[in-house]
């Protein structure tokens, strides 16, 4: 089984909560280790809400217009 990276994940958040510091926004909880574990651990099926943060349309760096 192929491990699902959080970090690269838009659910994932850093928490401010030292006994919990990571957390999940799409199933809405705080956990010790990377969520994705624990919803391996809680379901025994890798986690089924993992969005990639790399399908994001790039930037130009600005929503002002450019002038020439």
């Amino acid at each position: 089984m192929r491990q699902i990276n959080c970090r690269k994940c838009i659910h994932f958040y850093i928490t401010w909560d030292e006994k919990n510091p990571y957390g999940c926004k799409y199933f809405g909880f705080k956990t010790k280790l990377l969520p994705s574990i624990t919803v391996y651990k809680s379901s025994g099926e890798p986690c089924k809400a993992f969005k990639s943060k790399d399908n994001t349309p790039p930037t130009d760096g600005g929503s002002f217009p450019k002038y020439i």
